[in-house]
């Protein structure tokens, strides 16, 4: 049979062929295993680069950063707004390492000079969308790489390895604490017309999963009290919680479902860092009142 041929019929008597099945996903809208799959491999590069030659986690976070920053490129541009991509992808790389080598200072530098840039950059197009084009750049360089330097700040601290690894456990647990709680007792939506599936009953399972992992986190990983862990806990359900929010608000206004389809259950990078940008300033502050800068 060549390709232009067409199919054959089935014999008298044959039951109709089953539609293909799509992969099966929970409760919560997420191919699962999938989900879990992708997860896994991310958590194993994170561990192998923070505990062989700190810095190289670094080159992990841009790497991840670059890709967050196409996927908003891409959907900026489907609504008509030109971001300027040369200095974004510039200043993606420029930001987080300005912040591990020499601290906020620095950072804050780079960042001023990136919205000087971006400005400076757009002009060259003329006047027509040069409000929006620069706010959507201004924005992706906040939120990408200027939040992402509060983790590079973290790392900078001589137990840096052991703060990072509790900021994303600190992160995980909320997502997992809400996941579990929100599939089986979620009825009460926090804001439905951003995200139904989150609920009242999955941000409790949050607070009580990160007041737990915060415990052991800091007991354990970072030797310091409890209840430290359990008011970090606390403090960062509420920024994770807030950056889902943020997210699906930027999808719903751009009108798409997810940023990309780069890792298997979970969309695009950008579906991945929503709970973890916010996090990475909240857990720098956390880290820094409690423990100090950790710098010797």
């Amino acid at each position: 049979m060549t390709l232009s041929d067409p199919e054959p019929s089935p014999a008298p008597g044959t039951p109709p062929a089953e539609p293909a099945s799509e992969p099966r996903k929970s409760r919560a809208g997420r191919n699962l295993p999938a989900a879990i799959a992708s997860g896994v491999a991310l958590g194993a590069i994170v561990l192998l680069s923070l505990f062989t030659v700190k810095w190289t986690f670094a080159i992990v976070v841009i790497a991840a950063l670059l890709i967050a920053v196409f996927e908003f490129v891409r959907a900026f541009g489907q609504r008509g707004i030109h971001v300027a991509r040369t200095p974004l992808v510039v200043f993606t790389i420029a930001i987080p390492v300005v912040a591990y080598e020499w601290g906020a200072t620095a950072q804050l530098t780079a960042m001023g000079i990136a919205v000087l840039a971006l400005m400076f950059w757009r002009i060259r197009r003329g006047a027509y969308g040069f409000v929006k084009d620069v706010t959507a750049s201004a924005f992706i360089i906040a939120y990408l790489p200027f939040m992402a330097g509060f983790l590079m700040l973290t790392l900078a601290a001589d137990n840096g390895p052991a703060r990072v690894v509790a900021f994303i456990l600190l992160t995980i647990g909320n997502d997992i604490g809400g996941y579990a709680a929100g599939v089986l007792f979620g009825r009460h939506p926090i804001a439905a017309q951003l995200s139904p599936k989150k609920s009242w009953e999955g941000f409790a399972g949050s607070v009580v999963t990160q007041a737990l992992v915060g415990a052991a986190a800091f007991a354990w990983l970072l030797h310091a009290p409890w209840w430290q862990g359990v008011i970090a806990g606390a403090i960062m359900t509420v920024t994770a919680t807030a950056g889902d929010f943020a997210e699906s608000a930027i999808k719903r206004d751009l009108g798409i479902k997810d940023m990309g389809t780069l890792l298997p259950g979970h969309g695009g990078m950008m579906d991945r860092l929503d709970s973890l940008l916010p996090n990475a300033f909240a857990s720098w502050v956390i880290f820094s009142v409690f423990l100090g800068s950790g710098i010797s």
